[in-house]
Parts: C-alpha cells; sequence; structure tokens
C-alpha cells in the first residue's frame, strides 16, 4: 500500500511542476520574452493549455470573473498541495 501513497504523490508533483511551467510561461508571454511565432513555443504553450483547460475550466465556471487575472491556476496550485497534505497526513492508511 505504501507504493500507492508513492505514486500518488508523484502524480501531484507532475502535476505541480506542470502548473508551474504553465503559470511561468504565460508570464513570459505576456511579458514578451517568449513569442508564440516560435514553432516551439506555440507547440508547448497549445500542449500545457490542451493538458491543463480540464482542471483549470471547471475552476474558472465557479470563480467569478476578474477581467484578464486568471485566478484558477493559483486555485488549482493550492488544491494540489492541499490534497498532498490530506495525503501525507493520512499516510497510515497506506500501511
Amino acid at each position: 500500500m505504501t507504493s500507492i501513497l508513492q505514486i500518488l504523490l508523484l502524480i501531484l508533483d507532475v502535476a505541480w511542476f506542470i502548473m508551474i511551467a504553465h503559470i511561468i510561461m504565460s508570464w513570459l508571454i505576456s511579458f514578451q520574452v517568449l513569442n508564440l511565432g516560435q514553432d516551439l513555443v506555440r507547440q508547448i504553450w497549445y500542449g500545457l493549455n490542451r493538458l491543463l483547460e480540464p482542471i483549470y475550466g471547471p475552476i474558472r465556471r465557479i470563480l467569478p470573473d476578474m477581467g484578464t487575472l486568471d485566478l484558477a491556476p493559483l486555485v488549482a496550485l493550492l488544491a494540489v498541495y492541499a490534497i498532498r497534505i490530506v495525503l501525507m497526513n493520512n499516510a497510515a492508511m497506506f500501511y
């Protein structure tokens, strides 16, 4: 059962990393450090968007419209971290 806990934690860590990469890339694009005219940048950006939209979409529907400020990634990061805390606090159930 310990391996199930470790696999769940690994999945949460990978999700956390992908979300952080998406957030940093969105900042770099909005500050025009990265250009979506470049093929590699555009492919990575659209890949990350397709990967994370099923997570961000329901959160965006719940949150109020903030204009250009998107709080869905922040809420998703907090949710992943909260799930990780719950799993770690209940790790005794996996032994």
